[in-house]
């Protein structure tokens, strides 16, 4: 179908989905550069040697997962025209971010009682870049859930169902993407230590 035969909705839909891709790409770019800055950074003399990722960090993935699939169980839901369920769901995937971002505060406490601060005299080069794309990460899962609120309450209003799921459609696909996003980075700081 070409462009021009889309009605002015599929146009405006497809011009939402555009700007998201755009806004997780440059996402990406982002946090490639990080991740690119701490390999080049990893040859200083004070580079830390085979650091372990704090315990939380690992359960916080575990949540993190459990989400994605909550969020999909409610997209689903919403698909089935099971609209109770679907409200479940996204409260569920509510709860579990905030449960990602409070186990991610127990990793950085985990660290500090190691003795290692993001900056000061007791800080590390090694941890000052967890720190940071933890930190980074962490308000990038607040603005999802913020658009999660947006679809929860979109979705106590009735105004999803099948058809019309644009709005979930888009959050469901920010969510996954920090999600995923998180998984990379939890790994490369596993495998690149």
């Amino acid at each position: 179908m070409k462009i021009d035969e889309l009605s002015p909705l599929e146009k405006k839909q497809r011009a939402k989905k555009m700007m998201l891709w755009f806004g997780i790409a440059s996402l990406l770019m982002s946090f490639a550069g990080w991740t690119s800055a701490y390999i080049v950074s990893s040859s200083r003399e004070d580079w830390m040697e085979n650091f372990q990722l704090p315990q939380a960090f690992w359960i916080s993935t575990v949540i993190i997962l459990c989400s994605s699939l909550t969020y999909w169980l409610a997209r689903n839901s919403v698909q089935k025209e099971q609209q109770k369920q679907a409200t479940i769901w996204l409260g569920l995937t509510l709860l579990l971010g905030i449960s990602f971002i409070i186990a991610q505060f127990f990793g950085f406490s985990e660290m500090i009682a190691l003795g290692y601060y993001f900056t000061g005299p007791t800080s590390n080069i090694t941890l000052s870049y967890v720190f940071l794309i933890a930190v980074v990460h962490i308000l990038h899962v607040v603005a999802g859930l913020i658009s999660l609120i947006v679809v929860l309450v979109q979705q106590l209003k009735g105004r999803y169902f099948p058809g019309n799921m644009l709005g979930m459609e888009l959050g469901m696909t920010f969510w996954n993407f920090v999600d995923f996003l998180w998984i990379y980075l939890v790994l490369f700081f596993y495998f690149y230590n």
